[in-house]
């Protein structure tokens, strides 16, 4: 058996009746990026014979993976004579699909050339012929579309495992791990290969932070808060590597047929990683079904289906399909796109490896917490609990809207700068910059915030003119270009956060005196 070689996922061992352990959630599909196979199979496993579901599970494309039928006998074209033709090197995609059972549909994949042309192109969806707003131009049968409830076998094991110990995307992604074990023999194999050819990268040819170097993360996210959210992802990657033993042995019943290495000793955490992050861009999330069909692989979806924020067209159920009816008018050859959800850029590029820039839901969290060694920390607490706030207080600064942020903030910082009991309680009834407690606390307020905002901004190695010209230079890194596009917007955001705190201060009374800091104010970060 040969190895379908760099996909990020290692072939997956063969899982009886039930594969991979439960996972985690998500709505695209993004190959792992590796350019060798990750295990060496060894003469057992190669003599190892699929398990009769596991032949009809698949993971295709973009997004994709076969389901399997609930009986534990494979059907009779799944023979596996018929398994090898069906599996030839040559096969594509599309076409696997089609011989499984894909309608006929109004879609293409076509190639897109990498930056200056190195590594292999990457695929897209693309429109067939030309179709008008609404019109269906894919319809997945749900006999290829996998999920838990397939994976596992039993909704009920499902459950049990995506409200413990693992999340969807590591079940996903350790039956994938063991699926690339078997190669050419998987039936998920046109798109394991699909997968590998991706190498984990999203529609602009750029894996996910996830997998890139230290090196990079220092270099491309200096200032910004997008490096201490990639190493926080990667520590609960870590967390879930470490749990996938006990699924295994949870599901003990579901793999006693075929008694294979368990995981974390047939997969080191760097395989697992790709594995995960590969899921993580390809899983979507399906709407009105049970929780054990939520988080789908669907063949053809994303990241072969580009994502938009401004798009509505979503992959939907209907009856016993996977369906996408498109939002707009596509010319033939013109790539489809789909909504990804409500998701800032920092998640777009977290999970796969892009950035909107027409993104409306792009924000900048500040947290701001009262100081405990305040004596009237309590008196303060009580006060903010009663206007729906917390000790510790997480506000959102979204692009466009920094003045509404700006006012649902000031009262908070107002009751934590005042030293004064008898005027706590009037802080939450003032509006703007106008203060009935102080003028010398209202300019406190907002010097700390302007003072804040200021030192966020300088923390960050590029001005905003520069990240212009670098955005303007066609032969810049990709990562280095989502880099600069997503730090961009975050130094947007500080920057009309910075003019709106200005308006503040110049609307404050000419006679309004010193700033006055009392010893405890609040912290921000």
């Amino acid at each position: 058996m040969r190895q379908a070689g760099g996909l990020c996922f290692c072939h997956p061992l063969n899982l009886t009746s039930a594969t991979a352990p439960s996972s985690h959630q998500h709505h695209h599909h993004h190959p792992t990026s590796l350019h060798k196979p990750f295990l060496k199979l060894s003469r057992k496993t190669h003599e190892v014979r699929p398990t009769a579901w596991l032949q009809h599970v698949c993971c295709a494309g973009p997004a994709a993976v076969d389901s399997y039928k609930h009986e534990a006998h494979p059907p009779p074209h799944h023979h596996p004579h018929h398994h090898h033709q069906m599996h030839a090197e040559d096969i594509d995609l599309l076409q696997w699909m089609h011989n499984q059972g894909l309608p006929p549909c109004k879609i293409q994949l076509k190639e897109w050339i990498t930056h200056n042309g190195m590594g292999k192109p990457i695929h897209y969806v693309a429109a067939s012929q030309d179709v008008h707003a609404g019109e269906l131009v894919l319809s997945v049968p749900w006999a290829l579309v996998v999920t838990l409830e397939r994976v596992l076998g039993n909704e009920t094991i499902a459950e049990l495992l995506t409200t413990n110990k693992l999340s969807e995307l590591a079940c996903l992604a350790l039956y994938l791990m063991y699926e690339k074990k078997r190669g050419t023999e998987s039936f998920w194999y046109p798109f394991i290969r699909e997968l590998d050819r991706q190498r984990g990268r999203g529609q602009v040819a750029v894996e996910s932070p996830l997998l890139w170097s230290s090196e990079e993360l220092n270099d491309y996210f200096t200032g910004s808060p997008m490096k201490d959210i990639v190493l926080e992802r990667l520590e609960g990657i870590k967390r879930e590597y470490e749990e996938l033993d006990t699924v295994w042995f949870m599901a003990g019943s579901l793999f006693k047929q075929y008694p294979y290495d368990i995981p974390t000793e047939a997969f080191s955490f760097k395989i697992f990683k790709q594995a995960f992050v590969a899921v993580q861009s390809c899983v979507v999330h399906l709407q009105g079904v049970s929780l054990a069909r939520r988080f789908a692989l669907i063949p053809l979806g994303p990241p072969l289906l580009g994502y938009k924020s401004n798009c509505k067209a979503m992959l939907k159920v209907m009856g016993d399909h996977v369906q996408l009816e498109v939002d707009r008018p596509y010319k033939a050859g013109e790539p489809i796109v789909v909504w990804c959800g409500p998701q800032p850029n920092s998640r777009l590029l977290l999970n796969y490896g892009f950035v909107d820039e027409d993104n409306p839901h792009d924000r900048l969290s500040v947290e701001a917490a009262l100081n405990t060694k305040d004596p009237l920390y309590q008196a303060k607490r009580t006060i903010v609990q009663r206007h729906n706030k917390f000790t510790i207080q997480t506000f959102q600064f979204y692009k466009g809207k920094e003045q509404e942020t700006l006012l649902d903030m000031l009262p908070y910082l107002r009751l934590a700068h005042l030293s004064d009991l008898e005027v706590l309680d009037s802080v939450f009834a003032a509006e703007g910059p106008v203060c009935p407690a102080s003028s010398c606390n209202e300019r406190a307020v907002l010097e700390q915030l302007s003072d804040y905002f200021t030192n966020r901004l300088a923390g960050y190695r590029t001005s905003l003119t520069e990240d212009e010209s670098l955005l303007k230079d066609m032969h810049i890194s990709p990562k280095k270009r989502v880099a600069t596009q997503l730090m961009r917007i975050e130094k947007e955001i500080l920057v009309r956060t910075l003019e709106e705190i200005q308006k503040f201060q110049d609307q404050l009374p000419n006679d309004t005196v010193s700033p006055c800091r009392g010893p405890y104010v609040p912290k921000l970060k």
